[in-house]
């Protein structure tokens, strides 16, 4: 029975794009024992996934979880964040090392001056090509995200009557200021679709969340609520799977919302889908400003536009929603 070790530590949506290659490494390598290894605080998002035989979790002391899991004596290493802590704790771990290419000089080359190299291939792909020496194919089902039933929102419980008869969720967070739409450009998106919305995201975006409701009962009678805050991943997660329809920005619930096959609308500002970074579904629609030679101004956000106009945001055409 070979032990197998997955590795990957964050972010929300890096992880999600992990659990096609839990799944099929589960599947294809025969009696396999299958553990993986990601920070605590991502817990949830793998607690319930049924193809994940053990799972270890990194809370402030990498050098104790890399004690605990030499002692499991792997056959194979799976690495999927590789960065230097990673690095260092292969070092001290049994079994053959499996990594994916990141393609850091291709990406830079992108950012910086603007010349695409980038393979035409999303991350998931390339997870694959890292475990192809194991015989391990991508089956074509797509992403995993297995909510456990504690964290299952009934939304007829949860939501106002008016939300009953379905809603579209938009997710409105995002890891930088680049990364989502100014308030303006999010109100006119809500002003173009004729449903009941379910605004979701973190702490941080409590505040936005409300200034959005505010703007929107001021001018219509169009249900809104914002959920920004009150939600754990999982939980959020449950929202945006009952969903019509989701919309989100270059987040990490927008990939999760990948997980679950419906139409995912994705919106692209200072970072650009050609990273291989778009939601992993063919139901999968782009809102980004392709008129630009400016972008992609960075690899993940900044906190405000470098060159001070913020076109790819503040331009950016959201007509397609009218077909929502």
């Amino acid at each position: 029975m070979p032990k197998i070790l997955i590795i990957r530590f964050s972010s929300i949506g890096d992880i999600v794009w992990t659990t096609p290659i839990i799944r099929c490494v589960k599947q294809q390598v025969p009696d396999c024992e299958l553990h993986f290894a990601t920070k605590a605080s991502y817990a949830e998002m793998l607690a319930a996934n049924s193809y994940i035989d053990k799972l270890f979790l990194l809370k402030d002391n990498l050098g104790q979880l890399t004690q605990e899991l030499a002692q499991e004596k792997y056959d194979y290493v799976i690495d999927l964040h590789k960065n230097l802590r990673t690095l260092r704790m292969k070092l001290s771990l049994s079994g053959k090392k499996f990594t994916y290419k990141k393609y850091v000089i291709e990406r830079w080359l992108f950012v910086k001056l603007k010349i695409n190299r980038m393979p035409d291939s999303h991350i998931v792909d390339r997870y694959f090509e890292a475990v192809a020496s194991l015989g391990v194919k991508n089956d074509e089902r797509g992403l995993d995200y297995f909510i456990l039933p504690e964290h299952e929102i009934d939304t007829k419980q949860y939501l106002p009557l008016a939300f009953h008869q379905g809603y579209v969720a938009y997710v409105i967070g995002g890891s930088e200021a680049t990364k989502k739409l100014p308030l303006n450009k999010m109100v006119e998106l809500c002003e173009k679709i004729n449903r009941p919305m379910v605004l979701v995201g973190g702490k941080e975006d409590i505040d936005n969340g409300n200034k959005l409701v505010e703007i929107i009962n001021s001018q219509s009678k169009q249900a809104i609520i914002n959920l920004s805050g009150k939600l754990s991943i999982s939980q959020s997660a449950s929202i945006v799977k009952q969903a019509e329809r989701v919309i989100g920005h270059d987040t990490g619930l927008t990939q999760i919302a990948a997980a679950f096959h419906g139409t995912v609308y994705s919106i692209w500002g200072t970072t650009t889908p050609l990273f291989g970074i778009k939601p992993y579904t063919k139901n999968s629609i782009l809102l980004e400003n392709k008129n630009l030679d400016c972008r992609p101004c960075s690899k993940a956000g900044a906190p405000v536009c470098p060159l001070g106009h913020f076109k790819c945001m503040n331009d950016l055409d959201l007509s397609q929603l009218e077909l929502i």
